[in-house]
């Protein structure tokens, strides 16, 4: 895969679709990598340009030490877009990704025209609870916290079968610091009052059996920015890209067409 080099920071990316086709940029969740995306991508219109990239920490992106701060994984994402000259893209993102997309677009709206925001929110969870599963993780490993976080990602049936299983066995085999960074990351974040100045289009996206930002906290974050859209995906957990990617694909295809992106 490629990727790019930002001082001592490798940051993989893929780079599909039409290369001069109108971008869309994709962030993925904690504890993830950029293969959150890989049932959605073929489903959305391939005229356009789909970037993907793995975050610090994550997947095949270099791991600086721990812990980050939530504007350097904004300056990542910055960058990427700088390196491969992409400009008023529609940006996804989830989980964490989504808390990328809403400070990208408070400080760089020449890079970002309009958010997605999937299963996310401007504020998630109390720092107690991420210094929790931060010493968690450093103590026993990622896999000490493997089967709480499946709960939270995935519905029952999805969970218990073979593609479950198999994003059980990649979160364990992520980076410990990389999860630690994010997590801290995520702990000393609020955007309630720079997301409530947001303007642009808008979709917010939860699923319905999502444990980890419920559909009530993604609407409140919705709330936030004048004339968004929210949707609740039936049946999905905290990563619809992954375990209802058609209703995904359905939902972003018609807001890409709604605001003319495709």
């Amino acid at each position: 895969m490629p990727h790019i080099e930002i001082g001592d920071l490798r940051l993989n990316y893929l780079d599909e679709g039409r290369a001069t086709g109108a971008p869309v940029v994709f962030a993925h969740a904690l504890g993830s990598d950029l293969r959150i995306w890989d049932n959605l991508i073929p489903l959305l219109p391939q005229d356009l340009r789909l970037v993907r990239y793995d975050l610090r920490g994550h997947g095949r992106s270099t791991t600086p030490e721990p812990p980050y701060a939530m504007g350097a994984l904004i300056r990542d994402a910055e960058r990427l877009m700088e390196a491969l000259s992409i400009r008023e893209a529609v940006f996804v993102g989830s989980s964490i990704g989504g808390m990328i997309a809403q400070g990208l677009a408070v400080k760089r709206l020449d890079l970002v025209r309009a958010l997605v925001l999937c299963d996310t929110a401007a504020k998630i969870g109390t720092p107690e609870i991420w210094q929790d599963r931060i010493d968690q993780v450093r103590s026993y490993g990622l896999e000490s916290l493997a089967d709480p976080t499946m709960k939270r990602w995935f519905a029952p049936a999805f969970r218990q079968g073979p593609e479950g299983q198999l994003w059980r066995e990649r979160f364990i085999a992520g980076d410990p610091d990389g999860y630690v960074g994010g997590a801290a990351a995520i702990a000393g974040t609020d955007f309630y009052t720079t997301t409530a100045r947001l303007t642009l289009p808008t979709l917010a996206l939860v699923g319905s059996e999502d444990g980890s930002t419920p559909p009530d906290l993604v609407r409140e974050t919705a709330e936030l920015i004048r004339g968004s859209r929210f949707e609740i995906v039936r049946g999905a957990g905290h990563v619809p890209s992954v375990d209802k990617p058609a209703e995904v694909a359905a939902l972003l295809t018609e807001f890409l067409r709604s605001i003319g992106h495709v």
